[in-house]
């Protein structure tokens, strides 16, 4: 699971969308590659905020990458992930992303992007790579998996403990049977003398 990139965009009902904010974490991808690829990112981003409707959120796959969009009206961010990162999680980072970024960045710098400044983007970008740290309802969920990993354990175990004891009410049951059949033959055997 890997986050690629976080956006902020300024997404207009109509017209093209700009870049107002981003992180990227591209060393995945060899030194040469990671230009390229950086464009494709932002390539993407802008596409698919301008195509995701305001106050909708949608997921959109290319290749082997992911896409998760949230559009919020006047602006909207986009996170590209790889495949396999949760879809949850990613729609909650988006929240978060697009609340500090209204309550730190003012309204009328949009117009100018190069003088936002916003580093919280890359420290997201760093906190979520691991969503199960990042989000608390998949903590738990972890934490319940492994609590059901041990219960099933000891289930297993006290089963084991369980044949054990019917194989010794068995082998008990067995000796009990002999034993009778012990005492009735010492007692024909001891019947034929008489001890005064």
């Amino acid at each position: 699971m890997k986050i690629l990139s976080i956006s902020v965009l300024q997404a207009p009902s109509s017209g093209a969308s700009s870049l107002l904010s981003s992180a990227n974490d591209l060393s995945s991808f060899s030194f040469y590659q990671r230009g390229s690829v950086g464009e494709f990112v932002t390539f993407f981003s802008k596409t698919v905020a301008e195509r995701t409707q305001p106050g909708q959120r949608q997921s959109v796959q290319e290749n082997n990458y992911t896409a998760h969009v949230f559009n919020r009206g006047e602006l909207a961010a986009v996170l590209i992930t790889d495949q396999e990162y949760p879809v949850r999680p990613a729609f909650s980072l988006l929240a978060k992303v697009l609340d500090d970024f209204v309550a730190k960045v003012p309204q009328d710098s949009w117009n100018n992007p190069s003088s936002i400044s916003f580093p919280e983007l890359a420290t997201y970008l760093s906190n979520y790579q691991d969503p199960r740290q990042a989000d608390g309802i998949m903590r738990v969920q972890q934490e319940l998996d492994e609590t059901k990993i041990v219960l099933h354990k000891t289930i297993e175990s006290v089963l084991q403990r369980g044949e054990r004891l019917d194989t010794l009410v068995d082998r008990s049951t067995h000796l009990s049977t002999q034993s009778k059949m012990f005492y009735k033959t010492t007692r024909k055997q001891n019947s034929c003398c008489v001890v005064m």
